[in-house]
């Protein structure tokens, strides 16, 4: 085994990259990162009938936009290859032949319908289901018989009986399962001549030198298969880290893809706008948790300080909320360029700006999205916070009509109207200037200045600053709302 460390990340091709995939992806990287190891992309491509088109790029594509790099993969194959499980079916023929030769592997020509009727047997009986060994120590004769009556041709591994596998796991510390609770001999080559999972993984991860297997609690029960492969093929086992069960927030069960609260594939936040950097560090403290109360981190400050041993052995808790709260934070970070960049196309997806805008649309719409850069937890929330931008007439809530209704309401708002066809140039420091004299004029300070005219401009009783707000509301549409609000209060001229 290499005296490097080196990790993996293997999926399979069947899919968008889901939440607690991109996790086991982003701590191997992390670790390898932080000891200087070496980073490996592998793709588990064997189940050909869940493989989708794009499955891989797509897989690739995500992990790229999270920030991830890799030093060996199938686009940039080191010594090691191939990297795609399909490449590789020589080399697991090899050792399939040695299994079988030692006696640790044998052929078996069950049927799908015998198979289900030893286990219908066995649940009759309140047994648990298992292999019962039919073709355990069948003679040559018996299996060149199946195979002339062209019976379906597996190969199953030969369980130890009564052997104890114990292992030092990263994450849960010592564990122990006995060969009997394993459920029988299992199949290591399939009958359209593929490996399993379980096979394919020992000889992919030993003849790739892999030092260290981080993957999710969902695998424990895989580990014992394995190592027994391992020992029998004389191989040294990796060392193995499970970590904890990613659960929901709100209801405290296991994450499921049929769990439709909870948005669980990193194509469907990108869709929304979230900035890769948050997601990131969002994944980073699912199951792992750094010294102290700071949770912003940059991915050189995660690879610098994570800590295998600091990775939980308790169910890690996916909070929207909190995930909200971390893009916000580095929404607020970002520059107006790289936010507008976001949020343009959700404005235009809305049909509110034009496909192709022209100079002058573009850079309008980037100064309305610099005014609720600090309010988005991501970028699609644009189109509903700029509503009132895009309504032909006022839209007053009730709210709204209690602070039109005060008894110095309408003099702020008459006053404003009038010096409004002389504000020029028409921006946030005149029309500031502008209020500054409304004040003067009148008296009235405070809410009850600002108050009635953030309503009568923008209907809303809070919002973004009021001067850039009228700035980029623009003159017309605010004569308007101004002279709808007077309206609305009865006194109008």
């Amino acid at each position: 085994m290499s005296d490097k460390i080196r990790v993996r990340y293997a999926p399979s091709p069947t899919g968008y990259l889901h939440i607690g995939n991109a996790r086991t992806a982003l701590f191997n990287y992390l670790f390898a990162r932080h000891e200087g190891g070496d980073f490996i992309i592998r793709i588990e491509d064997t189940d050909k009938k869940r493989n989708v088109a794009d499955g891989e790029k797509s897989q690739i594509d995500n992990l790229k936009w999270l920030g991830l790099d890799w030093d060996e993969s199938p686009e940039n194959p080191g010594q090691y290859g191939p990297y795609r499980q399909s490449e590789r079916y020589d080399i697991y023929q090899k050792y399939i032949d040695q299994l079988i030769e030692q006696g640790d592997a044998y052929y078996a020509f069950d049927t799908e319908e015998e198979l289900e009727a030893a286990r219908e047997a066995q649940k009759a009986a309140g047994i648990m289901p298992h292999y019962e060994g039919t073709w355990r120590d069948r003679s040559d004769e018996d299996i060149q018989a199946a195979r002339d009556e062209g019976r379906p041709e597996t190969v199953r591994f030969r369980i130890p009986e009564g052997e104890t596998y114990t292992f030092d796991d990263m994450v849960k510390g010592e564990v122990s399962i006995h060969s009997e609770d394993i459920g029988g001999d299992f199949i290591i080559w399939k009958k359209d001549k593929s490996p399993t999972y379980n096979f394919a993984v020992v000889v992919d991860d030993h003849s790739m030198e892999i030092t260290h297997v981080l993957r999710g609690d969902d695998h424990l029960s895989n580990t014992p298969k394995q190592i027994m492969i391992y020992q029998a093929l004389g191989w040294e086992p990796p060392v193995f880290g499970h970590m904890s069960l990613i659960t929901s927030a709100e209801t405290g069960k296991k994450l499921s893809k049929r769990d439709g609260s909870i948005i669980q594939f990193i194509e469907q936040y990108r869709d929304l706008g979230y900035l890769p950097e948050a997601i990131f560090n969002f994944i980073a403290l699912l199951g792992w948790s750094p010294k102290g109360e700071e949770e912003i981190f940059s991915k050189e400050e995660f690879i610098e300080i994570f800590d295998p041993n600091r990775l939980s052995k308790s169910p890690a808790a996916f909070d929207n909320k909190k995930l909200e709260w971390i893009n916000n934070r580095y929404m607020k970070a970002a520059d107006e360029e790289t936010v507008a960049r976001l949020a343009i196309p959700h404005l235009q997806a809305a049909g509110r700006v034009s496909d192709d805008p022209n100079e002058e649309e573009l850079a309008w719409t980037k100064k309305l999205v610099s005014l609720y850069k600090d309010e988005m937890s991501y970028a699609k929330q644009i189109v509903d916070l700029s509503d009132m931008f895009f309504h032909d007439s006022l839209e007053v809530d009730e709210r709204g009509k209690e602070i039109l209704s005060a008894d110095t309401a309408y003099e702020v708002v008459n006053d404003f109207n009038n010096k409004l066809d002389a504000i020029e140039p028409f921006d946030e420091e005149h029309i500031m200037a502008a209020i500054k004299q409304v004040q003067k004029d009148t008296g009235i300070k405070g809410k009850n200045l600002y108050m009635p005219l953030r309503v009568a401009t923008s209907g809303k009783e809070h919002g973004p600053s009021i001067g850039l707000t009228i700035e980029v509301m623009g003159k017309e549409k605010t004569k308007h709302h101004l002279e709808e609000a007077l309206a609305k209060m009865g006194k109008a001229e």
